[in-house]
């Protein structure tokens, strides 16, 4: 684990030395986008369920920011959550009782005082929290990111001492149509940085699990026979997901905690 700490530092420093002269044009790169890619609204309806012909029941708090909030699309049942209810109901032969807690553009420190305090549930089953964009486009470092994802961790433990934890992926900030190639290399790698950095602190942690698969379109593609040329399918906006993304996230969570959870 040392190991893997120090190669991730190393790897930081590195890329701060890469980044450094681009980050004039990052910034003005960057005010530009804000005003071409529309603002676009969290989704509504952040609870719900998913029911079959199951006598046992789950309850599910998904937890993060814009992509957990279901930026483009109106309802999170057409958003993650929705999804991976859906294919959690189908492969555990369970109904799903699902509640959403999240906000654009919160980083995990902000997460953590402002959304963990406000989770109104006592006991819950299963644990999804969705971060590292915000931390990224913030340039938060590796150290600062892992402090924040310890406390975290130590919150939602605190709360629901017995409920297994699962992080999603990285968001696949390199496949931003919408972004320049700059802004996707500087913030693209930070974000991968970030990812193994959180794969560090949840490999040795008891019930929490990180998905570290990383996405990428081309993959997509073949997985799921559909275009790669066609970035509008899979982005809203340019940044945040499209129904079919959110889809394809949900489907792909829903099947990684599937194998964490004992049946």
């Amino acid at each position: 684990m040392m190991q893997k700490r120090i190669k991730n530092k190393v790897k930081y420093f590195l890329s701060i030395i890469a980044s450094v002269p681009l980050l004039p044009f990052i910034y003005f790169q960057g005010k530009n986008i804000r005003k071409k890619v529309p603002k676009l609204p969290e989704a509504k309806e952040p609870k719900g369920s998913t029911n079959g012909p199951f006598n046992k029941t789950l309850n599910i708090l998904s937890i993060g920011e814009s992509t957990i909030a279901g930026v483009g699309v109106y309802y999170h049942k057409n958003g993650f959550t929705g999804s991976l209810s859906n294919t959690l109901s189908i492969n555990l032969k369970s109904n799903i009782n699902w509640r959403v807690y999240a906000r654009s553009g919160y980083t995990v420190a902000q997460v953590c005082k402002k959304i963990i305090p406000k989770i109104e549930e006592t006991t819950t089953d299963i644990i999804v929290v969705g971060m590292g964009g915000n931390d990224a486009f913030t340039l938060n470092s590796p150290k600062k990111w892992a402090n924040s994802i310890e406390n975290l961790i130590t919150l939602l433990q605190n709360k629901f001492p017995d409920t297994p934890i699962f992080f999603t992926n990285m968001p696949p900030i390199k496949e931003f149509p919408a972004f320049t190639k700059p802004i996707k290399f500087v913030i693209g790698n930070l974000v991968e940085l970030l990812g193994e950095r959180l794969q560090v602190i949840t490999k040795d942690k008891k019930n929490v699990f990180y998905y570290n698969e990383v996405i990428t379109l081309e993959k997509w593609s073949k997985k799921y026979s559909l275009s790669n040329n066609n970035s509008e399918i899979y982005f809203s906006d340019g940044v945040h997901p499209s129904e079919l993304t959110y889809k394809v996230l949900g489907e792909e969570m829903g099947n990684f905690i599937t194998k964490k959870i004992p049946s």
